[in-house]
Parts: C-alpha cells; sequence; structure tokens
C-alpha cells in the first residue's frame, strides 16, 4: 500500500538517488527499547508500513516490511527484513530488496518453492521467492498510467541473500494506474500458484505454474463492499469454520475509506474454484473496528502440525502515518494474531486473538479488587488486562500524571474507544472521533496496552479494535467507574523486550 500524496516527496528524492545495491550488512545489534514500543516489532530506525512477504521457513518467521531506511516519513520504498523463532522476539536482518532502475521496491508477498517449479533452485535447496511490485515513479512522473509492474526475486540461503529475477516484471501492467500488492499461494487442488492483485477498485486473480509465467483469470470487487479508496493489499486463503465447514475469505485494504476514516482493511467470506472468487455477501465487514489496523495478511508455509492462520497488519493509518514522528514515535505492527473462522445461524466471522506466545512475555495474572478498581492502580508500560464485564455500564479510564485519559466504554451490547482527551490528537480530523461497535452480547474482553497503543480483543477475538494514541508520558493508571460490583479486572504486567532473539 502507498500514500498518493507523497510520491512527490519519493520524486524529489529520486533526483539524488541512483538507486545502487549497497553491500549486505551485519545484522544490526538490537537495540534498547524504545519510547514507541515495549513488545511490537519496530523498525530499528525511521519508515516503515505494510508488511510483505511473510513466509515460515526452517524454523524462522520472516517478516519483511516497507521501509525507508533514510527519514522517518515515506519515500523510495525497500523490503526491510526480519526473523523470529516465536513472532515476539525478533532479529533485525540486512535489507532484502533495494530500489533500482525498474522502480521502488512496493509490498507483495513470498512463498517456498518446495518443487522447484520455478526452476530457480532445486528441489533439495527450494528457493524462497519473494514477489512484488515495481512502481517506477520516473515514468509516473513523465504521464505513464503503466508505471505498475510484478516482478519476483529469489533466495537460496534463508533469505539472507536475494537475487531479482533477470526477466522482471514477470506481470506486465495491461494499462491499470494501480496495479499493485500480489500476494502468491500454492493452491493444492487446483494445482497451481495463485496471485490476488489489488487493482484500482478491484481484485484480479492470476495463475500460474511457475511463478514466472502468469495468466489472468478473473476479477471480483468492483460492485461489492467498501468503495471509498483504493483497494490494497488483497489475500486470499482456505480455512475451516469451527463447525467444520470449509470457506475462502478474501481480505482487502482500502485508502481512503476505512470504517474509522483514513484507511482499513475488509473481508469477504465465499468460495472460490479455482479460477473466480464468489460470494453471497452483501454487506461490508472489517477485520477491525479500530481505526490502526491496515494491509495486514496471512503467513505463509505455516507447517501443517501447527495449522494456525496468523496475521500481522501496520498498525497505522495513513489519515496521520506521516505524521507519527512529530510525537516521538516509529511506525509499528500489531500483536502477531491467530485467525479463526466463527459460523452463526445467518453468518461467518472472522476473529482474531494473539498468538499465544504472547504469553511468554506477560507475567502471571493478578485479580485486582473492585476498590482498588475504583480508587485507581499503578500500571508498567506494557501490561494486559482480562476482564469480565458486569452486568450494567463500565468504563475504563486510563490516565498518566499530566491528565490525559484514553477511555474504553463496555456496556451489555457496545464497546467504544475514546481517545479524544488522550495526548496528541490534533494529527487528523479523523484522530479524536470515537470508536463503538454493538454486538449481541459482550461476554469477554482482552486488552493489550503498549507505550502508544491500545489492541481489544472481546467475546473470543469475534470483535477486535486497535487504536493508537500519543502521550508525552506513558498511561500509568487505571480506574473503572461502573454501577455495579461484579465487574471482574486481571491485570498481568508483559515483560519489555530489550533484547530480541
Amino acid at each position: 500500500m502507498k500514500l498518493q500524496s507523497m510520491f512527490l516527496v519519493g520524486l524529489l528524492i529520486i533526483q539524488s538517488c541512483q538507486f545502487k545495491q549497497k553491500e549486505p550488512g551485519k545484522a544490526l545489534d538490537n537495540l534498547e527499547v524504545s519510547n514507541s514500543s515495549s513488545y511490537h516489532f519496530e523498525p530499528t530506525v525511521n519508515w516503515m508500513n505494510d508488511p510483505n512477504g511473510m513466509v515460515y521457513y526452517a524454523g524462522e518467521y520472516h517478516l519483511f516490511y516497507q521501509h525507508f531506511p533514510d527519514s522517518n516519513v515515506w519515500g523510495p520504498m525497500h523490503w526491510g527484513h526480519a526473523v523470529s523463532e516465536d513472532l515476539i522476539h525478533w532479529k533485525h536482518l540486512p535489507i532484502a530488496l533495494y530500489p533500482d532502475s525498474l522502480g521502488f521496491i512496493f509490498s507483495g508477498s513470498a512463498v517456498v518453492d518446495h518443487e522447484n517449479t520455478s526452476g530457480l533452485g532445486s528441489k533439495e535447496n527450494p528457493p524462497m521467492v519473494a514477489i512484488y511490485t515495481y512502481s517506477n515513479q520516473k515514468e509516473e512522473f513523465k504521464g505513464s498510467i503503466t508505471f505498475q509492474n510484478q516482478a519476483i526475486a529469489y533466495s537460496l540461503d534463508s533469505g539472507r541473500s536475494w537475487k531479482k529475477y533477470q526477466g522482471n516484471p514477470v506481470i506486465n501492467n495491461p494499462g491499470i494506474k494501480d496495479f499493485r500488492d500480489p500476494k502468491v499461494s500454492w493452491v493444492e487442488e487446483y494445482k497451481k500458484w495463485v496471485m490476488v492483485l489489488a487493482v484500482k477498485d478491484h481484485v484480479s486473480i492470476y495463475s500460474s505454474k511457475n511463478l514466472i509465467d502468469w495468466t489472468h483469470e478473473s476479477d471480483f470487487g468492483e460492485s461489492l463492499g467498501a468503495h471509498g479508496g483504493v483497494w490494497e493489499c488483497p489475500d486470499l486463503f482456505k480455512i475451516k469454520s469451527d463447525k467444520g465447514e470449509e470457506h475462502w475469505v478474501m481480505l482487502v485494504s482500502i485508502n481512503p475509506g476505512g470504517l474509522q476514516g483514513g484507511s482499513g482493511t475488509q473481508y469477504f467470506v465465499g468460495d472460490f474454484d479455482g479460477t473466480t472468487f464468489s460470494t453471497s455477501q452483501n454487506d461490508t465487514k472489517w477485520v477491525d473496528f479500530g481505526a490502526d489496523n491496515y494491509a495486514g495478511v496471512l503467513y505463509s508455509n505455516i507447517p501443517e502440525e501447527d495449522g494456525r492462520y496468523l496475521f500481522i497488519g501496520w498498525m497505522s493509518n495513513w489519515a496521520y502515518a506521516n505524521k507519527v514522528g512529530l510525537v516521538d514515535r516509529k511506525n509499528m505492527m500489531t500483536l502477531p494474531r491467530s485467525i479463526s473462522l466463527i459460523s452463526t445461524v445467518d453468518d461467518n466471522i472472522l476473529a482474531m486473538q494473539p498468538v499465544h506466545e504472547v504469553r511468554t512475555v506477560t507475567s502471571e495474572g493478578t485479580p485486582v479488587s473492585i476498590e482498588k478498581l475504583r480508587s485507581g492502580f499503578e500500571t508498567k508500560t506494557a501490561y494486559t488486562l482480562a476482564i469480565v464485564p458486569g452486568q450494567g455500564d463500565s468504563q475504563l479510564i486510563f490516565t498518566n500524571t499530566l491528565g490525559d485519559s484514553l477511555l474504553v466504554g463496555l456496556s451489555q451490547n457496545e464497546i467504544s474507544i475514546d481517545r479524544s482527551r488522550c495526548g496528541n490528537v490534533s494529527l487528523s480530523d479523523v484522530f479524536p472521533t470515537v470508536h463503538k461497535v454493538t454486538m449481541k452480547r459482550l461476554e469477554q474482553v482482552s486488552i493489550y496496552m503498549d507505550r502508544s497503543s491500545i489492541e481489544l480483543f472481546a467475546n473470543n477475538g469475534k470483535v477486535n479494535m486497535t487504536d493508537l494514541f500519543f502521550t508525552q508520558t506513558p498511561l500509568s493508571k487505571v480506574f473503572v467507574s461502573d454501577d455495579t460490583n461484579n465487574i471482574g479486572v486481571v491485570y498481568s504486567p508483559i515483560s519489555l523486550i530489550s533484547k530480541p532473539l
């Protein structure tokens, strides 16, 4: 996903950027925790947006990401790179893909070509293949609309070094300005690679036998879902519901036009026959009811014995992402989440909860008495709250010594997050709005707090809310205002991660 209004900035930077491949460096030293995040992934320096190329291989979760190493605002995109053994502790690696004469390196995906269908490796040493968008800003500046094309690169050493395919691009632009963000997966039942590609206001589906030669199969979504902006960062995967029924799910991000203003991610539940994705869904469904979960997609190559559908999103919003540096923060990723599909009588709901590995940095929980909740209790910078709501209305008030307050409202059928009185809310007109979601009955809530973020999961992940806030000092105290005595709260500090694996 790319911020259109920042293209001119990129064009100016091009004037002094020769796009020469830099020498691969050593893995970056793990830095001390910044004032941005305690346990969320963030770059060591400067700009980051979309997660890219998320793939598991040889015991490592690879996280590539849109990165501009020379500034804390969007610019010529590279693929940054980090690896983890547990999705929580990350080791920063040298930049994987640099811009070149064909353009910036925009968003995409990565797969392990186990059968060496591409011929870029061998069955004994299968290639890891990255599929990404080239965006040639020089051509765009000249007035071309075919400046975005799809390309591949490959690695034969577990992602430590990459070689771009000499025949790039592998998919040429057919004459569409917004033509990007390829997400590729191997579909075993059809014995082929399938790509979903964001194409202006819909998704195009391509297929290939070898990751090099691609055929356009179909299009989806021109008259479905939200259309307040450009579609970006799609994903397509098959998943079994909690009732054992198989469905296909398509994720699609959009900017602007998100639920809470700015950017957001929607999803569709339907069927895929190897060529066409279809759905009977008429309403617009959102992955997250907050403002700051965007461009998220799933990991590929997760082992069958694990079986999880693992998701990471970019924890920001294009309405104010380029201003985050003004409040002394970095852009960061959401917590890694495990996705499931829950079927009801008349609906299928995409649910997500933090991966169980988060527990490795979470201390044992301590129940908080109602008296202490009413008088307020001190917290660490990073912690979780497990909440069983009472019968009436409750409000959690997160505060600091400067008088900032983040309000979380809990009622029997509604959750709200109000950040309008929490630190710097002037970054965008959409920032101080109150975010709300209704449900039949609120049963259980988990909240994950960090220096600048709140991630809320309700009713076993059927409702998710992700929001940023920007205060000068941490929110270090919590009060509960409610009209009953039976709200239950368990507080668990999270260890600060300063030395990832």
